[in-house]
């Protein structure tokens, strides 16, 4: 029998940093250094009165890898707090993306159809593009994108992963 290898999981971290200048470059460093793969990142100031930013920063990696992760982030210096909010403190994640599709006749009633149903808003139309913005799971999105492509996807933007813990506590 041989031994079988541990999984890969795709975990969201919210890390609580000062906001200064150089602080998302090392924590960018810290994962490029290591050779770690940033699927999705977010970066915004939290609180202007105490100058903290919250990073949330979604990865991979087998069980060790992610725990190796967390130390380190936990580590650095400007670095207040590392949640896993995949397992601590289990919370809600959503992404928005901007999607423009060009089309005429049933491609672009098609198009209008799949957005109704994904709940996706049409920003901006004319005679032959549409505009939808689109929030939710990452996989909802990557549907959506998915079944516009033979529609005439012609560009994405999306706004990376905003993560937060249920209930009334704060992470």
């Amino acid at each position: 029998m041989s031994a079988q290898e541990p999984r890969s999981e795709r975990h969201a971290m919210v890390v609580t940093v000062d906001n200064e200048p150089g602080v998302l470059a090392r924590v960018i460093g810290l994962f490029a250094g290591r050779g770690y793969n940033i699927e999705s990142l977010t970066v915004a100031e939290i609180d202007r009165t105490s100058h903290k930013s919250r990073i949330t920063v979604v990865t991979s990696g087998t069980p060790a890898v992610i725990e190796q992760i967390k130390a380190q982030l936990g580590r650095l210096v400007p670095v207040h707090r590392v949640v896993d909010i995949t397992v601590e403190k289990p919370g809600i994640e959503r992404e928005m993306a901007l999607v423009k599709v060009a089309g005429s006749g049933e491609k672009r009633v098609e198009a209008m159809r799949v957005s109704q149903v994904f709940r996706a808003k049409a920003l901006d139309t004319t005679h032959s593009s549409f505009v939808f913005e689109i929030t939710g799971v990452t996989d909802k999105i990557d549907a959506f994108i998915e079944l516009m492509r033979p529609l005439g996807l012609v560009e994405v933007s999306r706004t990376g992963v905003a993560a937060i813990s249920r209930g009334p506590e704060p992470m």
